[in-house]
């Protein structure tokens, strides 16, 4: 079974789902966690990502899916 937590900032996701990860046996994933690391890396998302956000804009959905796309797909092949 698989959960997903949506809401706005502040309103718990992240701390809910560290809790119920390990219970569950499943990635706790945060797309502001992902957006960091990549843009600490400096990898090609997360130039593109830090672009918008440094014109304070919203990150488009497709840097986002694509950056979430490469999480699972690296994920998938080191387990």
């Amino acid at each position: 079974m698989k959960k997903i937590f949506l809401g706005p900032p502040g309103s718990g996701k992240g701390t809910y789902s560290k809790r119920i990860s390990p219970i569950r046996n499943a990635p706790h994933i945060s797309t502001g966690d992902l957006l960091r690391e990549n843009i600490n890396n400096q990898t090609e998302i997360g130039i593109k990502a830090k672009s918008f956000m440094d014109a304070g804009k919203l990150v488009p959905d497709k840097i986002v899916i694509e950056m979430l796309s490469q999480r699972i797909i690296i994920k998938q092949k080191s387990e």
